[in-house]
């Protein structure tokens, strides 16, 4: 999903580069391929307090031209849905372009973060050995990049791979791998893999696992394989058991599913901009719903901890320019932005970003339908969403 591609690869976009399309694929995900619910449970909706706070005159980033505000800022990352919560409080929230707040939204790459949160919390319970291989878990992965790697190694992108023989090149690798999950992606010519199971078959590694970072889909694959091992359960009913019937969501969420009916777990997962929030809101405050503990709390609070010895300490966002500094971390799918605050977040490539920030008590969801173009600059979203948390916490 990265149309970053030369133009000699423009056959693989397939509408990425056109926004209308864009939006549509993030908005209407269960008209477009076959999906599968991850269920709410039968309990209430968690209660989202109201407590307006006027923001739209704060400058909240400088930029070249000036400082940039709340509903510019809005524009130019083509949101459709801003959440923001201060100590469990609702202080702002706008849907955009037809999207309403009981409507799921395409949540990509975010996505990740939330199976890596799934898996640290049965490897808590001793039901998963991260030292363990993923072909230990899924004998099929045996010979694969992916089978030969250590847990810890899937939940840290610690694999150095190539797929069926190709130099890697991870924007053609992201378009090829929405080809193998979504047939109406594919070239009119495709000859390539139309499970996800297929796909990872072709993965060989280039490299040993566990030595650099390597933003790659195919290790959450893998992992997601060896959690449906460990479980004997699909990856939608696993998330359900694990987080979503328990934080006391409002709507279902969706997977959408391959040939096989497998997940697409690195980022085929909608949900609402509310239901989000109420995921950053269990983690901000220690893994707990109320006096419900959704997750352990060592889990929740331990996202921002060192990365394990042996793997990169900082990098950047696979969409970064290659000459930016690298800043932030990766532990167990999350991205941690080592600023004062202890912020982390699940990131997406069109804009979709759950932000989680104890020292300043925020929680911030911003789904968007952004297109990724070396022509189309990224607007400052989350410097903008830290801004406005120090304005609520009175940090200014």
């Amino acid at each position: 999903m990265l149309p970053t591609a030369p133009l000699s690869d423009l056959r693989w976009n397939r509408g990425y580069t056109d926004p209308a399309w864009v939006r549509r694929f993030t908005t209407a995900g269960r008209e477009l391929s076959p999906t599968r619910r991850v269920w709410r449970g039968t309990g209430p909706a968690r209660p989202l307090p109201e407590r307006p706070v006027a923001v739209d005159d704060l400058d909240l980033v400088d930029t070249p031209s000036g400082p940039l505000r709340l509903e510019p800022l809005l524009a130019a990352a083509h949101t459709d849905a801003l959440v923001v919560l201060h100590r469990g409080e609702v202080v702002h929230e706008q849907h955009r372009h037809g999207t309403r707040p009981h409507d799921p939204h395409f949540n990509a790459s975010a996505a990740k973060s939330y199976l890596g949160l799934v898996a640290a919390t049965l490897a808590h319970r001793g039901l998963l050995d991260r030292e363990r291989t993923a072909a230990h878990y899924v004998p099929e992965l045996a010979g694969t990049a992916f089978g030969e790697a250590r847990v810890q190694d899937l939940l840290h992108m610690g694999t150095r791979v190539s797929y069926a023989g190709r130099p890697f090149d991870k924007p053609m690798e992201a378009l090829r791998y929405q080809a193998v999950i979504a047939p109406g992606l594919r070239p009119h010519d495709y000859r390539g893999p139309e499970t996800i199971r297929e796909h990872l078959m072709t993965a060989r590694a280039t490299g040993a696992p566990g030595e650099e970072f390597c933003y790659e889909n195919g290790n959450v694959e893998a992992l997601a394989a060896v959690l449906r091992a460990v479980s004997g359960t699909t990856t939608s009913d696993l998330v359900s058991q694990v987080l979503w019937s328990r934080l006391g969501a409002e709507e279902d969420a969706y997977y959408v599913v391959d040939g096989d009916g497998v997940e697409a777990a690195c980022g085929g997962f909608s949900a609402t901009a509310r239901d989000m929030a109420r995921l950053g809101e269990m983690l901000r405050t220690g893994g707990a719903v109320g006096d419900r503990q959704v997750v352990p709390e060592e889990v929740a609070t331990t996202i921002v901890d060192g990365v394990p010895p042996g793997y990169p300490q900082r990098v950047r966002l696979p969409a970064a320019p290659a000459d930016s500094p690298a800043t932030l971390s990766y532990h167990d799918l999350w991205w941690v932005l080592n600023d004062p605050y202890g912020s982390f977040m699940a990131s997406g490539i069109h804009g979709q970003r759950l932000l989680v920030s104890p020292g300043l008590d925020l929680v911030a969801v911003h789904l968007a339908s952004q297109v990724v173009s070396p022509a189309v600059p990224q607007p400052p979203v989350v410097p903008a969403l830290l801004r406005l948390g120090e304005h609520l916490a009175g940090r200014t």
